[in-house]
C-alpha cells in the first residue's frame, strides 16, 4: 500500500527547487526561471482542464443572470460558471511544482487564494443550485467573511515581522511606521480590491486581461523589492525572500490567460465569484507585499473606477434621489449608450495596459 509518505516523495521527486537542492541542479535556484516555468505549465494546464470542464458544466453550472442587467446578457444564461475554481486550481499546482513551499510569503499568499475562494464557491453554488443571483451569500456575510479573512491575513504577516511602514508613490522614505494598525490596512487593501475586481467582472473577458497586467506589474515590484540589488537601485524597500511569491503569481498570471483563451467575447465560460474574489484578494495581498498599496491606483485603475463609480451610483441616489449613470458599474453605463460589449472591452484593456506602464515607470521617479 502506497503512504502518504511515499506520496509525498514522489511529489518532491517533481519539484524543481527540490531537484535544485538534492541535485545541485543550479538552473532552478533562479526565481525568475522557476516562475516562467510555473507560468507555462499553468497556462497550458488551464487550457486542458478548462476544456474538459466547460464540456462537463454545459447544462449543469450555468452563470444565472441578474434580472435588471442589459437586456443583451439575458442570452448568456446557458454559459458555464465557476472557471475560476479550474484555473486556480491549475495555477497552485503549477506553483507547488515549482516554488519552495517552506517560504512564509508563498504559504500566505496561498491561504489568500483558498479562503476567498471558499467564499466564493460558497456563494456561487447557492446561486447555481437554487438558479438565482439572488441567492447567494448576502453582501452583509461576504463582507464580514472578507473582513474576518483578511484579518487572518494580516496578523499572519504582522507575526512575521513584515514591513509595517507606509509608503506612497513617487518618495523613496517612508511616511511613517503604522504598528499593528498596519493590519487594518492591509485588511482596507485586501477586500477592497477584491469586491473592485468582482465588480469588474460584468463582461466577457473584461476583468481577465487587466488582472494579467495587474499581476505581471504587481510581480515586478516584487521581485525588485525581494532582490537586494534592484531594491536600492531602484530605492524601493527591500524585503528578504519575498520574491518567491512571483513563482505563484506568475502561475496565476498563466492561468487568468489560459481562462481568457474560453472567456474572450462571446465567452464560453464564467469566472464566477469563485474566481474574482480571490484573485482581487491575490492582488491586494501582491501590493502589500510590493509596499506599492497607493500604486494600485494606477496599476487597478479600471478595477477603481468601476467600484467608484458604484459608489457615486448608490450615494447619490440615497442623496439626491437621482443617478449619476446609466447603470453602474461604468462598464454597464456605457452599455446603455449603445457601445458594443467588445468594444467597451477592448477600450478598458487599452486604457488599463497605458495605467500599468504608466505605474511601472514611476518606480523609476522616487
Amino acid at each position: 500500500m502506497v503512504s502518504y509518505a511515499h506520496i509525498l516523495i514522489y511529489t518532491r521527486a517533481f519539484m524543481l527547487y527540490e531537484l535544485y537542492l538534492y541535485f545541485d541542479i543550479n538552473l532552478f535556484s533562479y526565481v525568475s526561471v522557476r516562475a516562467f516555468i510555473s507560468f507555462i505549465i499553468s497556462f497550458l494546464l488551464s487550457l486542458v482542464l478548462l476544456k474538459r470542464y466547460i464540456k462537463y458544466a454545459k447544462n449543469k453550472v450555468l452563470q444565472p443572470i441578474y434580472d435588471d442587467a442589459p437586456k443583451r446578457h439575458q442570452e448568456k444564461n446557458a454559459t458555464p460558471t465557476m472557471g475560476g475554481v479550474i484555473f486556480l486550481l491549475a495555477s497552485i499546482i503549477s506553483a507547488l511544482l515549482c516554488v519552495d513551499i517552506s517560504n512564509d510569503y508563498f504559504l500566505i499568499a496561498l491561504l489568500v487564494i483558498v479562503l476567498f475562494m471558499g467564499i466564493g464557491i460558497k456563494d456561487d453554488l447557492s446561486k447555481v443550485l437554487n438558479k438565482d443571483n439572488q441567492l447567494g451569500l448576502s453582501a452583509k456575510n461576504k463582507l464580514l467573511l472578507q473582513i474576518v479573512f483578511s484579518l487572518i491575513i494580516g496578523i499572519l504577516l504582522f507575526s512575521i515581522d513584515f514591513n509595517s511602514s507606509l509608503y506612497i508613490p513617487f518618495y523613496k522614505h517612508p511616511l511613517m511606521d503604522m504598528g499593528m494598525y498596519v493590519i487594518l490596512f492591509w485588511v482596507l487593501v485586501i477586500v477592497s480590491t477584491s469586491n473592485a475586481i468582482n465588480l469588474t467582472d460584468g463582461l466577457d473577458g473584461l476583468v481577465a486581461f487587466p488582472v494579467f497586467l495587474s499581476i505581471l506589474s504587481l510581480s515586478v515590484i516584487v521581485f525588485i523589492g525581494g532582490n537586494l540589488d534592484f531594491s536600492s537601485y531602484l530605492l524601493l524597500p527591500f524585503i528578504e525572500n519575498s520574491n518567491e511569491v512571483i513563482i505563484l503569481s506568475s502561475a496565476v498570471a498563466g492561468g487568468v490567460l489560459g481562462f481568457l483563451w474560453f472567456n474572450a467575447h462571446p465567452a464560453s465560460i464564467f469566472m464566477g465569484d469563485s474566481g474574482s474574489l480571490p484573485i482581487g484578494a491575490f492582488v491586494g495581498y501582491l501590493a502589500v507585499l510590493a509596499k506599492s498599496e497607493f500604486l494600485l491606483f494606477l496599476i487597478g485603475f479600471i478595477f477603481i473606477i468601476n467600484a467608484l463609480s458604484v459608489i457615486l451610483q448608490v450615494g447619490s441616489f440615497k442623496l439626491r434621489k437621482k443617478r449619476i449613470f446609466l447603470m453602474a458599474p461604468l462598464h454597464h453605463h456605457f452599455e446603455l449608450k449603445g457601445i458594443s460589449e467588445n468594444k467597451i472591452i477592448i477600450r478598458f484593456w487599452i486604457v488599463a495596459l497605458l495605467m500599468n506602464i504608466l505605474a511601472l515607470l514611476s518606480l523609476k521617479f522616487r
